[in-house]
């Protein structure tokens, strides 16, 4: 007998009805609604990820097929394709963008997302900056517009290295630059940026150094400086150079007068240098380029934002339903994270991702799935029955 329910209805339950509840109330998302309700709109938002449906026809005909299935999940039927796409250019998307940080945060503090790749001696807070850029049709997003003929959106993310999932995301026009949105950011003291030449912004230096932030970016190809002091380099590293520098340039030098430290790091791989420019004058030089080496993970987070979900093609062309999409497709990576941590089965998040979109309504319990996805289920034993005045059982 099967005891469970399906694997999709089992991640639902990450979500608590009663928080959910709240959250729907504080954002008035129900508000004046006729019977369909949020939380049927993130149950056929998620399956748009999990089951990679490319449109509102996909998503509602998907959960219609499973019609016998629904009431595990929490709705009675599958939506009308005019109902969601109305609920998705309409209600808040504040209110998943919400539901995203109040997960992570609970995820964070049960430790569900997993640790640090790459281990460093400092205890200070590493975090990687940067935004990925997702192509529009300028015909269907008129609001977009990026250049004459194109249209896009920027997602921004700050993401946090303890785990590898955002601690600050802004979803932007595309033409927005980086370096305008870098300021938006609150930073404790300690901690520790990566980020790429393109938010290079030396008031935003200065003032990060004021407030004892510390940094690490590629110095610009164009910079002028005076060398105010060279350092001893480590033996057998790639490590070129090991300068103390001051910005001379014209407004540089006022923008951002603090001594800066410049590291000429040789790229085996590109066979290259990479100039890095940082704040940091204590770490060794071997330290600042492990810490740029690891922007790459944000780098990891984007493809994996854009390979596994469905950010790239959009059931609605409003703002609203386009931000909906993006936030429910961060939240379903955070189940995929949460999931790839739970895991002893020791799959890469590709495969997991793929395997779960093919098994999202098969019934069978989560972790065990988990553990061992292609393990055979045990064999319900077979049950005798006795008929009325007959001694011999018959088996049933």
């Amino acid at each position: 007998m099967i005891k469970v329910s399906s694997l999709f209805s089992q991640l639902l339950h990450h979500f608590p009805r009663t928080e959910f509840a709240q959250l729907v109330a504080k954002h008035q998302a129900e508000r004046h609604a006729k019977g369909f309700t949020c939380w049927t709109q993130l149950v056929s938002m998620l399956f748009c990820h999990m089951a990679h449906a490319d449109s509102l026809r996909e998503i509602c005909g998907g959960l219609a097929c499973c019609l016998g299935k629904l009431k595990h999940l929490g709705i009675s039927k599958a939506p009308n394709k005019s109902t969601l796409s109305y609920a998705n250019k309409h209600r808040p998307a504040a209110l998943y963008e919400e539901l995203f940080w109040t997960m992570a945060d609970r995820f964070r503090k049960s430790g569900g997302l997993g640790s640090r790749k790459r281990k460093f001696r400092f205890k200070n807070k590493l975090l990687s900056l940067d935004s990925t850029t997702i192509s529009l049709c300028l015909s269907l997003f008129p609001w977009a517009q990026f250049r004459r003929a194109k249209g896009g959106v920027k997602v921004h993310v700050l993401l946090d290295h303890d785990d590898y999932m955002p601690s600050f995301a802004l979803i932007t026009e595309a033409k927005r630059h980086d370096r305008t949105v870098a300021r938006r950011f609150r930073l404790k003291p300690g901690s520790i940026v990566a980020f790429d030449r393109a938010y290079n912004d030396y008031t935003l230096f200065s003032l990060w150094i004021e407030n004892g932030i510390f940094f690490v970016t590629r110095q610009k190809e164009n910079a002028v400086y005076e060398v105010v002091e060279e350092r001893d380099i480590p033996q057998y590293r790639s490590i070129l150079s090991d300068q103390i520098i001051r910005l001379t340039g014209v407004k540089a030098e006022e923008k951002c007068p603090h001594l800066l430290r410049r590291i000429v790091v040789w790229d085996k791989v590109n066979e290259r240098e990479i100039v890095l420019l940082t704040n940091h004058l204590e770490f060794g030089s071997s330290t600042i380029a492990a810490i740029y080496k690891d922007r790459w993970e944000i780098e990891i987070f984007f493809k994996t934002l854009k390979q596994h979900l469905k950010v790239k093609t959009f059931i609605g062309t409003s703002k609203n339903a386009l931000r909906i999409q993006i936030w429910t497709a961060l939240i379903a990576l955070l189940l995929l994270k949460y999931l790839h941590h739970l895991s002893k089965f020791g799959w890469s998040m590709s495969n997991m991702a793929t395997m779960l979109r093919l098994n999202l309504f098969t019934y069978r319990a989560l972790l065990e799935w988990l553990h061992d996805p292609f393990g055979q289920p045990p064999v319900t034993p077979a049950v005798q029955l006795t008929l009325p005045g007959i001694g011999q059982p018959v088996v049933g």
